[in-house]
């Protein structure tokens, strides 16, 4: 059988879909992908021209380059192949924040609304995450420089708040055997069975998560119903942090696979 994709549900920064076809191997190495590989947008270096709040400037620093920031593949290179070579990067690698924010008048909260981008396309996720709070004249001036990295060099650069994938699972019951007590249907976190008269059956598979309550609730020994799993079929679950729309990062993923592929296959030919 060959590959073939079923999607279950999708929206701008959600997917879930089925992979059938492929083995564990392949469905790990494109998580792991996903996670390390697939390039964001992050503030990474941060000058600092005054700060009289109570955080340290390297926490500042640090609450910055957490923000996910809305990501242009297509017009910003990955700082290593940029041919500026520069530390702080060039309009072609990085973008520019800046941040002047006083308190004037008792508490004042910063969002990161607050930050000021030289790239209009190049913006906080939202506008409505905490930095700091400053109290009354206290005051951050600052410029943020943010490039493209990988989630395996920080997890800032990470495009996923969630990718994760389970095998297809297989539920089964012999209704010859099964006495429809209903316990296993009652029991099932997520009504994956149903009762009705004198038959208990499967009417939602997809949903099951593997974990045997129904089986350990039956009260014929053995069990009439049988949970299984497909180890050529995975469920992926993937949420994007919103620098990237999910299916860009399935693609840019599957790009970065292929890319790989073909080196490792040129090496083996250069070995041979």
């Amino acid at each position: 059988m060959g590959m073939r994709v079923t999607i279950f549900s999708r929206d701008e920064f959600t997917a879930r879909f089925m992979i059938e076809g492929i083995n564990a191997a392949l469905a790990n190495t494109l998580r792991r992908i996903i996670l390390a590989e697939v390039p964001t947008m992050a503030i990474d270096d941060v000058i600092i021209y005054e700060n009289s709040s109570v955080l340290h400037d390297e926490i500042l620093a640090l609450r910055l380059g957490l923000i996910p920031i809305k990501t242009d593949l297509k017009t910003y290179n990955l700082p290593e192949k940029c041919d500026c070579k520069s530390e702080l990067g060039c309009p072609k690698c990085r973008a520019i924040f800046t941040l002047d924010v006083e308190a004037k008048e008792g508490i004042r909260t910063v969002y990161s609304g607050d930050l000021v981008p030289e790239d209009p396309a190049i913006v906080p996720v939202s506008d409505k995450i905490p930095i700091v709070k400053l109290a009354a004249s206290q005051r951050i001036r600052l410029e943020a420089y943010a490039k493209l990295g990988r989630g395996k060099d920080h997890a800032k650069w990470q495009p996923v708040s969630a990718c994760v994938y389970r095998y297809k699972p297989i539920v089964r019951i012999d209704e010859s055997r099964c006495n429809a007590c209903g316990k296993c249907v009652e029991y099932c976190p997520r009504k994956v069975l149903a009762k009705e008269g004198n038959r208990v059956f499967v009417v939602n598979e997809i949903e099951c998560i593997l974990c045997n309550d129904c089986v350990k609730a039956c009260n014929v020994k053995p069990a009439p119903i049988t949970v299984s799993w497909d180890p050529s079929a995975f469920i992926f679950y993937i949420e994007s942090v919103g620098s990237l729309p999910v299916d860009e990062i399935i693609f840019e993923a599957l790009k970065i696979y292929e890319e790989k592929f073909m080196e490792f296959m040129t090496l083996i030919e250069g070995v041979l």
